[in-house]
Order: C-alpha cells, then sequence, then structure tokens
C-alpha cells in the first residue's frame, strides 16, 4: 500500500518533464528520489543538478549517500558548482528548482527566515540562502513540505523571506497550484480530505474543482524500492 511519502515522490516525480534541468539543494532527499525516479522513467534526457556538484548521478543500492554526499560523485556524468547553478537560474535556463520553507501564504510567498518578530524572533531561521535566487528566477519552483498545519500555512507571514515563480506546493495533504499569484487547491491526496485541508489551513482553499491526486502505480512503487531502498524518501517524516 503507497504511503504518504510515496505518494508525494511520485506526484513530483510526474510533475518533469523530458529534457528539464533540474536542481536540488541539501535535506532534499525526497525530491532528489523524485527526480531520479522521473529520469529513469518518462524523462530519461531529464539533468539532474543538487547541490553539491553532482550531475545526472545515479543512486545505487551500494552507496552511502545523502542529498550532497560526495559519494553521488563517483557516478556523476560531470560537475556543476553552486555558483553556476544561480547563474544558470539568472540567465532563464533552469527549468525547475525544488525549495521549501517553514511558513506559506495564500501567494504562494516563504518564510525560511524567523518565527515570531524580526528584531527578537522565537526561533531564528536559516533564511533565504538559494532561495532568495532561485525562487524569482528558475522558470517552475516546486516547493515540498512533509507538515501540513495552520502553523505552516499561515493567513500572514511572520517575515517574507522570498517569493516568484512558485509553480506548485506538495504536502502530506494535498497539492497547492499557483495562479497568478494565488494558491489553488490542486489535488487532495487520496488519505486526506477537503475538510481535513481546510482545517489545518490558515487561508480560505480556493479552487476551481475537487480533483483527487493519483495514487502511484505498482510500477512506480517497484521502481521506487529500486532506485531507494534505503527509504530515503521517508526521512523527513520521522519524529513528526
Amino acid at each position: 500500500m503507497a504511503r504518504i511519502s510515496d505518494i508525494m515522490t511520485c506526484a513530483i516525480a510526474n510533475m518533469l518533464m523530458d529534457g528539464e534541468r533540474v536542481f536540488h539543494g541539501v535535506a532534499s532527499h525526497l525530491p532528489m528520489v523524485a527526480t531520479q525516479l522521473a529520469k529513469t522513467g518518462h524523462a530519461p534526457r531529464l539533468t539532474h543538478l543538487n547541490i553539491a556538484g553532482a550531475v545526472d548521478f545515479c543512486m545505487t543500492p551500494k552507496a552511502v549517500y545523502s542529498s550532497a554526499s560526495d559519494s553521488l560523485f563517483q557516478s556523476a556524468s560531470s560537475t556543476f558548482d553552486l555558483g553556476e547553478v544561480f547563474d544558470l537560474s539568472m540567465r532563464g535556463g533552469l527549468d525547475v528548482a525544488f525549495l521549501s520553507g517553514v511558513q506559506f501564504d495564500a501567494q504562494g510567498r516563504v518564510n525560511a527566515s524567523v518565527i515570531g518578530d524580526y528584531h527578537k524572533p522565537k526561533v531564528r531561521l536559516p533564511g533565504g540562502a538559494g532561495s532568495a535566487v532561485l525562487i524569482p528566477t528558475a522558470k517552475k519552483c516546486i516547493l515540498w513540505r512533509t507538515k501540513h498545519d495552520k502553523r505552516t500555512f499561515v493567513d500572514k507571514l511572520d517575515f517574507v523571506t522570498t517569493g516568484g515563480n512558485v509553480y506548485k506546493i506538495v504536502t502530506p495533504l494535498c497539492i497547492f497550484e499557483n495562479k497568478g499569484g494565488q494558491l489553488f487547491l490542486d489535488s487532495i491526496h487520496p488519505t486526506s480530505s477537503l475538510e481535513e485541508v481546510q482545517e489545518n489551513t490558515g487561508f480560505k482553499l480556493l479552487y476551481d474543482e475537487i480533483k483527487w491526486t493519483p495514487l502511484p502505480t505498482m510500477e512506480e512503487l517497484a521502481l521506487l524500492r529500486k532506485i531507494d531502498p534505503k527509504d530515503l524518501r521517508s526521512l523527513e517524516f520521522i519524529n513528526i
């Protein structure tokens, strides 16, 4: 039976298209596996860039890896450092960037800086880092978060770190799509409901119709087990 991590991974993989240049940063196991799934399946000409600089690497069962491990270079076709990724994005050559945050609002803007007042915060977060560059400049930004509650999807951000070309946001309950600077409910996962999504969202849901996220196929699940035998895609769900 498909788990939430499987549903999210397959949903993200199916957003990627053949021939796209796709980048993810550190602590990005779920989008890393999703990109590998797309490249192994329907998008063989996709170019996979990661923050460590490995290009088109292969996740092998014997490798000791994280989303930024130097072991990924063992199978990489080439290297492309982070500065070059930013330059590529600002020149309009980066198709997809995977990023995340701690708070999101109804306009798809992101807070990754502070919780509470900026000058006297309750929590000081890592800050914009690459997202401040990539979200405004990449052609599409796919955001993901393994928590979906009213502290995450808020009516008003404590701080606006960045905003821009947000394409979709994938959560354990649903997928949001950005339409004209406003988040719309794109699909609800079969493991959730409209009522649960609204109860855990701090702003009123907008939607044209109720759609359901497809469950992973047996072929996708089999390929996931082959690509990711260590189940890295589920790491972010531990202790939630």
